[in-house]
């Protein structure tokens, strides 16, 4: 799912893979290369695949006549699929990947959904909205109900929240507090309810989003849990990684600034989810409850569009993490695309289905 190999011929997969071990190759090695492969491969038909592959801005050329050299390109190390298993097999001392803030990840993102994932999310939010359409407004309501539900839970329970799923309801739409859990956890569900309320009645101001808004829905989710409510002061150590986030006040709201800028210029209206999704993640403003944000804001941004939000109800926990741990560490996006196709194809035939 992370890019559409139906583009690719075996050939064009094996330059990739000969990239990925070793480059930059001139078209003569890589010649020698592919023929070991596929037997005799002729110049015309290699160079067809190599300007192919430019096309699609997998690789990049450097150089001129017998100099020309190629690698792979910034964009395609971006979307390029991971073994995610093989990778975290190893544990974080052994793991290579970047320790710090990559400052050049605004110019890499972007232009990351393929055109035949493009389409497959549109034809979903058409269905939403035709379902949706058949609905009545109470109906409707009630629906919305039980998806802000399910997201309270589940955003709660990525964040180590032990409610389960029928206590959530419970408290939710009895405010009856489950015995057994500590005060904290119901704090936690009601503010991601009262976030999501937030959003519901002014979808339309997300159509524009600001450092000022984030803060705004992160003060909504972190309300009474003794956690600052301004961007962080301090630096923050992140669990399973040795990425460390920015540690100077300056550049985080610098770098938030530019996510909104970023997100702001993206026309395609899931580029901006995940861009928020993995942004605010990735440079942790605040001192607590930044992936809890992430999700509110992209879910924002699509019902600001009247599209289907995502409650994340079949993540799994520990793959959502594994996916931002792989930004954080190879600024790789496939794995963390890859989920949130699934959840909104989730999202779209278990809400709203007529």
């Amino acid at each position: 799912m992370a890019y559409n190999k139906q583009k690719l011929n075996k050939r064009q997969d094996e330059i990739l893979a000969i990239l990925a071990k070793k480059s930059p190759f001139s078209t003569s090695q890589m010649l020698k290369k592919i023929s070991i492969v596929f037997g005799s491969v002729s110049r015309i038909t290699l160079v067809r695949d190599l300007n192919e592959l430019l096309g699609l801005n997998f690789i990049s050329k450097s150089g001129k006549g017998r100099s020309v050299r190629y690698s792979l390109s910034d964009h395609y190390r971006l979307i390029e699929p991971i073994n995610v298993e093989k990778y975290f097999a190893l544990g974080e001392d052994q793991r290579i990947g970047k320790e710090k803030f990559n400052f050049e990840i605004f110019s890499l993102l972007g232009d990351f959904f393929t055109e035949a994932e493009k389409k497959q999310l549109a034809e979903l939010n058409k269905k939403y909205r035709n379902n949706l359409q058949k609905f009545s407004t109470e109906m409707a309501a009630k629906e919305f109900e039980r998806l802000i539900i399910e997201l309270s839970w589940k955003s709660s329970q990525i964040e180590g929240n032990t409610y389960t799923l029928l206590e959530t309801e419970v408290l939710i739409r009895e405010h009856q507090e489950a015995n057994g859990h500590k005060k904290e956890e119901a704090v936690m569900i009601l503010n991601h309810k009262k976030a999501l309320d937030y959003i519901m009645k002014n979808q339309k101001t997300f159509r524009q989003i600001s450092v000022s808004k984030i803060e705004d829905i992160h003060n909504l989710l972190t309300s009474g849990l003794g956690i600052s409510k301004n961007l962080r002061k301090r630096p923050v150590g992140i669990v399973g990684t040795k990425y460390k986030p920015l540690d100077n006040q300056f550049q985080i709201k610098e770098a938030l600034e530019k996510t909104c800028e970023l997100v702001n210029r993206e026309k395609n209206p899931f580029a901006k989810a995940l861009l928020l999704s993995i942004m605010i993640a990735y440079i942790q403003p605040f001192e607590d409850g930044n992936k809890r944000t992430s999700r509110m804001i992209s879910n924002a941004a699509l019902l600001a569009r009247n599209i289907c939000p995502l409650s994340y109800r079949s993540v799994d926990e520990v793959e959502y993490k594994k996916a931002v741990i792989l930004f954080y560490e190879k600024n790789n996006l496939s794995y963390f695309k890859q989920l949130l196709i699934e959840q909104f194809e989730f999202a779209v035939k278990n809400y709203f289905s007529a």
